[in-house]
C-alpha cells in the first residue's frame, strides 16, 4: 500500500468505535483516522484527538462542542458542530472508509450518505439496513459503494460466503448467545428487572444492544440485515443458539457443506477484517488456545419465550416500512423498560402492536420511512398495556 488508508469512524466513543480504534492504533502503516464523531461525549473525543491526531472531530451536540477549547485539541485537527458540516466531510475526495458506529436509526443518515458517495462503509449500525436495507443496496449498486458488515455474525457470513459460489448456496445460520436468559420461560420472564438484562454473560456491549440480546430483538434485527445484505430471502436464514459465542455464524452449501467462522469473541476481529478486505493481517485480539478442552453447544431457539424472533422473520419477509417500524417502536420501548416504566416481557408487545397498526407501505421513500420512524416513535411512548 503505497498510503495508509483513511479512515472516518462514526460514533468513535461507544464501544464498536473504541474498538475500532484499538485496530489502527495496531496498524498505523495501513491505517489513519482522519475523522471522529460523538454526540456529546467532548472529553473523550478530545482525548482521541489527542492520540490520533485525526484532521478533524465532530460533535453532533452544539452545546458539547462549547465546552472544548482549541488547546484541547491538536494544531492541525479542526472542531466541528452539528450535522450540517458532517455530509460534506463525509463526502471528501479524502475519505476512503467510513465505519459507521453509532447506534440506533441515528446512524441511518452518516451512513447513506458514505454509500451516496461510494465510500466504502465498514457498518456496524445494523439499523441502517433494517430501516431502509433495500433503499440502501439499490444505491450502493448504482455508486460502487461497498458495504462490509462489523456485526460479528454478519462478519462471519460475509467471510464464509468467500469459500463457494453464491448460486450454490442453501441457506445462512446465524447464531445468537442465548443472553442471560437463555431456558427461562415467558412468565418467568415478567420480573426481569434492567439491572439482570443488562449482565450479558458473553460480550461487553452499550445498554441498548445489551437489553436487545437479552429479548433476542438484537437476533430479529440481525435476521433483517442479513436479508438484505445478503440479498436472500427470509426462509433461507435460520438462527440456532450457541451459548458459548465462538461460532460466530455458519453458511450451508448445496452439497451439504458448512462453512463457518470461529474465533474468541472479540469485536476486533470483524472491525480489522472489514478495514482489510480481502487480507488477513495479525490482530491485537487473543488466540484461540486449540490445546484447552472445550465444549461448543447448539440449541434450537425458544420461539415462545423469545417472540422478538418471530417478529424478526416477519419483517425480513415484508420488507417495506415494516423495519424502520419494529426498530423505532423497539428502541423506545427498550428506553421505557431502562426507565421502569414497562415491563421486560411487555418490550417486544409494544413493538408487535405498533408494527400491527402500521399503514404499511410496501415501497417506501427515503423520507417516508423517516416519517414512519417517528410516528413509531409517538406511539411507543403513548403506549400503555
Amino acid at each position: 500500500m503505497n498510503k495508509p488508508q483513511s479512515i472516518v469512524v462514526l460514533g468513535s466513543t461507544g464501544s464498536i468505535g473504541t474498538s475500532c480504534l484499538d485496530v489502527i492504533r495496531s496498524h498505523p502503516s495501513r491505517m489513519r483516522l482522519i475523522g471522529a464523531t460523538a454526540f456529546k461525549n467532548a472529553a473523550s473525543l478530545a482525548e482521541q484527538a489527542q492520540e490520533f491526531h485525526p484532521d478533524w472531530i465532530l460533535l453532533g451536540d452544539p452545546e458539547s462542542a462549547a465546552t472544548l477549547s482549541d488547546t484541547c485539541l491538536p494544531e492541525n485537527t479542526s472542531l466541528y458542530a452539528g450535522d450540517d458540516a458532517l455530509e460534506r466531510l463525509i463526502r471528501s475526495d479524502m475519505v476512503d472508509t467510513v465505519v459507521s458506529a453509532v447506534v440506533g436509526a441515528a446512524g441511518l443518515k452518516s451512513t447513506w450518505i458514505a454509500v451516496d458517495a461510494g465510500k466504502k462503509v465498514a457498518l456496524a449500525n445494523k439499523e441502517s439496513l433494517v430501516v431502509a436495507g433495500e433503499i440502501i443496496r439499490r444505491r450502493a449498486a448504482e455508486t460502487g459503494a461497498s458495504i462490509i458488515p462489523v456485526d460479528s455474525e454478519h462478519s462471519a457470513i460475509f467471510q464464509a460466503l468467500q469459500a463457494g459460489n453464491r448460486q450454490d448456496l442453501r441457506r445462512i445460520i446465524l447464531t445468537a448467545s442465548g443472553g442471560p436468559f437463555r431456558g427461562w420461560t415467558a412468565a418467568k420472564m415478567r420480573d426481569v428487572t434492567p439491572e439482570m438484562a443488562l449482565k450479558h454473560p458473553t460480550w461487553e456491549m452499550g445498554r441498548k444492544i445489551t437489553i436487545d440480546s437479552a429479548t433476542m430483538m438484537n437476533k430479529a434485527l440481525e435476521i433483517i440485515e442479513a436479508r438484505w445484505l445478503f440479498d436472500i430471502p427470509a426462509d433461507q436464514i435460520s438462527v440456532v443458539v450457541h451459548p458459548q459465542s465462538f461460532i460466530h455464524s455458519f453458511v450451508e452449501y448445496q452439497d451439504g457443506s458448512v462453512i463457518s467462522q470461529m474465533s474468541p469473541p472479540d469485536m476486533r476481529l470483524p472491525i480489522q477484517y472489514a478495514l482489510t478486505f480481502p487480507d488477513r493481517i495479525p490482530c491485537p485480539c487473543p488466540d484461540t488456545d486449540w490445546m484447552a478442552a472445550s465444549t461448543m453447544e447448539l440449541f434450537p431457539p425458544d420461539m415462545e419465550a423469545f417472540p422478538a424472533l418471530g417478529l424478526g422473520f416477519e419483517v425480513a419477509r415484508q420488507g417495506g416500512t415494516s423495519g424502520s417500524i419494529l426498530n423505532a417502536a423497539n428502541e423506545v420501548a427498550v428506553d421505557r423498560f431502562l426507565k421502569n416504566e414497562i415491563r421486560f416481557d411487555q418490550i417486544t408487545h409494544v413493538s408487535r402492536d405498533i408494527l400491527n397498526h402500521h399503514t404499511f407501505d410496501a415501497q417506501p421513500t427515503l423520507q417516508q420511512l423517516q416519517q414512519a420512524d417517528s410516528w413509531a416513535r409517538e406511539e411507543a411512548t403513548r403506549w400503555n398495556s
